[in-house]
């Protein structure tokens, strides 16, 4: 189901509603992230015209 849904402009649209949205309630800055290793959430960050601003590494410790 997940390979049915893409590349037909689902995400792209929802973006342009939120941003929308929060351009409506005040906000000057969206924000989004991804795992440093999807592909192809980064590609389409960078086709919306996001800027990568930093990376992060995120650490976990069993107890």
């Amino acid at each position: 189901m997940k390979e049915a849904c893409r590349n037909r402009g689902y995400t792209k649209e929802l973006l342009s509603e939120c941003e929308a949205w929060a351009k409506d309630h005040g906000c000057q800055e969206f924000a989004s992230d991804c795992e440093i290793d999807n592909r192809n959430s980064f590609q389409f960050h960078k086709a919306m015209k996001f800027q990568e601003a930093g990376r992060v590494i995120c650490f976990a410790k069993r107890l």
